[in-house]
């Protein structure tokens, strides 16, 4: 007989999404849609907190609901805990000391790795280059890690839909095409960079065409969560010897 212990409501859940309010479209690739990620997810849904609060007024507020957000999924049986939005690497330290499982609250985690890999500087496509602060860095241990950062502040597309709020209806081929914009301007000023890591959450459903444009590897929270989900729920390997 196996005897396995019961007490959760839902079970077979790899990772939880801390979840900021958004109503655009997430397509296949965010981390939002389920429907196309590699592993099982549960959504912590913070009403009230946008993108624009989390980028230009993020206060010590939100570290209190992030924190029994993150509890309440663990609780629920997830094995990790990331995140919708790449600017809450500003609470990481926080968020992981809360909880006892990992906790990779935004792909910047992925910086330093990359930098360690490649030995150039990392070039970081972000939602907001003025946004992007020292201490988001320095929360995902990036401090010190050469950097070339473009944002997508100035778009037409993604700016007044994801930064601004202002409608929640997208063109996705406009968005794909700003970004890929963006991709080669960052390049095109630092030709030293070896790889891209994609801040935004809302940008990897545009990573292959972006990778096709540059020809370089794309690290985003996909390929992290990814990772993770293997890490903290190994399989047994299938072969022959």
């Amino acid at each position: 007989m196996t005897l396995q212990r019961g007490g959760r409501n839902i079970c077979g859940i790899s990772i939880g999404v801390l979840s900021l309010e958004s109503y655009f479209p997430k397509p296949p690739g965010h981390i939002k849609n389920p429907s196309s990620l590699p592993f099982t997810t549960a959504y912590e849904i913070l009403d009230g907190i946008t993108v624009p609060e989390l980028l230009n007024r993020p206060s010590p507020a939100m570290v209190g609901r992030l924190i029994e957000a993150a509890q309440r999924l663990e609780r629920q049986g997830v094995h990790a805990i990331t995140g919708s939005c790449g600017f809450l690497a500003l609470f990481q330290r926080e968020i992981a000391e809360s909880v006892s499982i990992p906790v990779f609250l935004s792909s910047l985690i992925q910086v330093p790795l990359v930098w360690q890999m490649t030995r150039a500087p990392v070039g970081v496509l972000t939602a907001s280059a003025a946004a992007l602060t020292a201490r988001h860095l320095a929360s995902v241990g990036a401090e010190g890690v050469p950097l070339e950062i473009q944002g997508l502040e100035d778009t037409q597309e993604f700016a007044s839909v994801i930064l601004r709020n202002e409608r929640n209806d997208m063109d996705l081929d406009k968005v794909e095409a700003e970004v890929i914009a963006a991709g080669r301007a960052l390049v095109a000023r630092n030709p030293a960079i070896r790889a891209i890591v994609l801040e935004c959450t809302d940008l990897p459903p545009f990573a292959c065409s972006l990778q096709q444009a540059l020809v370089l590897p794309v690290f985003d929270l996909v390929t992290l969560a990814g990772m993770i989900h293997e890490a903290a729920l190994r399989q047994a390997y299938k072969g022959f010897t």
